[in-house]
């Protein structure tokens, strides 16, 4: 791909969220009722800012799934299999050249082979692909939504500790990753932090769960200021100061650590810094935790133009992810028209005319 194209921020307009509807088949089982409770607010949130949701469901969840969500819902429903609901991992990434907008997809392994990927990485082409204007294009490379922030003058962050997992892409250098990132995403510039990770993170340190870019020339952090004696204190402190070091000229927005373990006495990963940007609201997970009101305060900081809006994401990270997680963007310009006219029509089954 010609790298005029480049990866569009997350604040750029959308048309649409995806998701992936939680049903029995999945690892959501133990918390079923909870979990969709989070899925329906976050369509309902969504809503409110007139962006409408692409939900992939599974054939024999469609009518139970259609008799939980508001008729009136601007939801499109995809009938689809898949392994996981982290859509954020899987689901089409968009570039842009300043007129075309088209979707990419990579190879998903399952977090470096972790766990069975086989029908999440079909997702793109099987499902989504009837949806798109343009073809999805493939990349022969393993990378990860969650994996990779970018911002409008086409700076790129990533981190080292994902990206060298060899049973991602082998022992590729830093240096071609930074070369990959040029070429598909249209990255001016790529820093690949060395610092920072999760403990409970299967994903090997993802960025959407570390550092975030906002569009005037933020950074917010994941750190962990208000704990002193916690293990993840200064992995996160030295994050922090690369993150100085290496982007001088950004303002630097610290998020407190929230303390959450399960019921089997496990450390899970629950990130402030795992929110979602879409037309102008932002959906901050917060975990029903002492620190959650001084971190919606410090989004509302980093992000004075837009509106916040808080979402319990508790039961999300009992399985060991959050909000931005389980959500992929679809900018405007992607979409056929004959889709966006049906995700007007509230809770809609799509089904494709082509033969």
């Amino acid at each position: 791909m010609n790298n005029k194209f480049k990866l569009l921020p997350e604040w750029a307009l959308q048309e649409a969220v995806i998701l992936a509807w939680p049903d029995e088949n999945t690892d959501w089982q133990p918390w079923l009722h909870q979990v969709r409770a989070v899925y329906i607010e976050i369509i309902r949130t969504l809503n409110l800012a007139d962006t409408a949701v692409i939900l992939l469901v599974r054939q024999s969840a469609i009518e139970p799934c259609k008799s939980l969500i508001p008729k009136d819902a601007k939801v499109l429903l995809v009938n689809a299999d898949y392994n996981d609901t982290w859509l954020r991992d899987y689901g089409f990434l968009s570039v842009s050249d300043g007129n075309l907008v088209t979707p990419i997809e990579f190879i998903f392994n399952g977090w470096g082979e972790k766990f069975d990927a086989y029908n999440d990485n079909a997702i793109n082409k099987y499902a989504l692909q009837q949806l798109c204007q343009s073809d999805i294009r493939s990349i022969d490379l393993v990378l990860e939504g969650g994996a990779i922030e970018i911002d409008g003058n086409g700076h790129l962050l990533s981190t080292a500790l994902c990206l060298q997992n060899p049973k991602r892409n082998g022992d590729k250098s830093l240096i071609d990753y930074q070369h990959d990132f040029a070429s598909y995403l249209g990255a001016t510039t790529s820093t690949i932090l060395k610092h920072g990770h999760l403990e409970g993170d299967d994903t090997d340190g993802h960025i959407d769960t570390l550092v975030r870019f906002t569009p005037s020339n933020g950074l917010v952090i994941q750190t962990a200021f208000n704990r002193l004696d916690d293990p993840h204190f200064k992995a996160l402190e030295d994050l922090k100061l690369e993150c100085n070091a290496r982007l001088p000229k950004h303002q630097i927005f610290e998020l407190p650590l929230p303390y959450i373990v399960n019921n089997e006495g496990q450390r899970l990963p629950a990130s402030y810094a795992n929110y979602l940007i879409s037309n102008q609201q932002i959906l901050c997970p917060i975990y029903q935790q002492p620190e959650d009101e001084l971190a919606i305060n410090i989004i509302k900081n980093a992000y004075p133009n837009f509106t916040i809006v808080a979402i319990n994401c508790l039961p999300l990270v009992q399985q060991f992810g959050s909000l931005h997680c389980i959500t992929m963007q679809v900018p405007e310009g992607v979409l056929k028209p004959e889709v966006l006219q049906s995700l007007k029509n509230g809770v809609f089954l799509y089904e494709s005319t082509e033969a």
